[in-house]
């Protein structure tokens, strides 16, 4: 039979693990404290869920893994902010500077972004289900395998933007600019994009099935292998376009007819 000198020896904790249980949750609580308070300007892996940092100066500030869901940002200044795989599901972004800020893999379904200036961002891999994204500038982002699903994104901006493997089904692009944007083998099933520019785009091999074209420009696009089945392109520009391969049942061409 062991002693209780025995037992306790079997069962002791290295003094640098308890050091570190004893002062891992005061220093994180410190750290969010300094943050909330403006002594610091970076928080990474925080958890600052509903945090108040409206028109806050926040460029370069480090967020990266940080709990953020519901924060107010609106009108803050972002720009080259890391948020790479931060949770800021439901924040309200409306109106911020996020130019060349990094959000890969970012937590982001139902956030706010009207008017944000996303400009040369990085959002490869984020969640962006039914996110508010109306009027939007995203020119040259970067959001490869982006799943961008039910997304309301009605007059943004998206000109040489990349959006390979994106997934955007469903998503509102109503009058949108994707002028020479890489749309190959993305998901634009069921999309609006009622009077959208893609002028120059590529979409090769993209899933257009049931997608509203109406009126869209797409001169010069590149289709080849595109599946627009059940598609409508009434009075959509295809001057230049390239469709070799294309899948075309039942699409609604440009001239009104049904291509069988």
């Amino acid at each position: 039979m062991k002693t209780a000198d025995g037992m306790l020896r079997a069962i002791q904790i290295p003094l640098g693990v308890l050091l570190t249980l004893a002062l891992l949750t005061p220093a994180r609580a410190d750290a969010e404290s300094d943050f909330l308070s403006g002594l610091t300007g970076s928080c990474p892996h925080c958890a600052l869920a509903h945090a108040r940092l409206k028109r806050r100066d926040l460029t370069a500030a480090d967020f990266s893994g940080a709990i953020l869901s519901g924060a107010v940002f609106h009108r803050a200044r972002l720009g080259r902010a890391k948020f790479d795989g931060a949770d800021l599901s439901d924040a309200n972004l409306n109106k911020t500077e996020l130019v060349n800020a990094s959000l890969a893999h970012a937590e982001l379904n139902g956030a706010l972004f009207y008017e944000a200036d996303l400009t040369a961002a990085e959002l490869g891999g984020a969640k962006l289900e039914g996110a508010k994204m109306g009027k939007a500038r995203l020119v040259r982002a970067r959001l490869d395998g982006a799943q961008i699903g039910d997304a309301v994104l009605t007059g943004a901006r998206l000109d040489d933007a990349s959006l390979v493997g994106a997934d955007l089904h469903e998503s509102n692009l109503v009058e949108a600019s994707l002028r020479r944007a890489d749309l190959s083998s993305a998901n634009l099933d069921g999309a609006g994009l009622v009077s959208a520019s893609l002028r120059d785009a590529r979409l090769k091999d993209a899933k257009l099935t049931e997608a509203d074209l109406y009126g869209a420009d797409l001169t010069g696009a590149d289709l080849t292998g595109a599946d627009l089945s059940g598609a409508r392109l009434t009075g959509a520009d295809l001057t230049g376009a390239k469709l070799d391969g294309a899948k075309l049942s039942g699409t609604l061409m440009p001239d009104g007819s049904v291509h069988e």
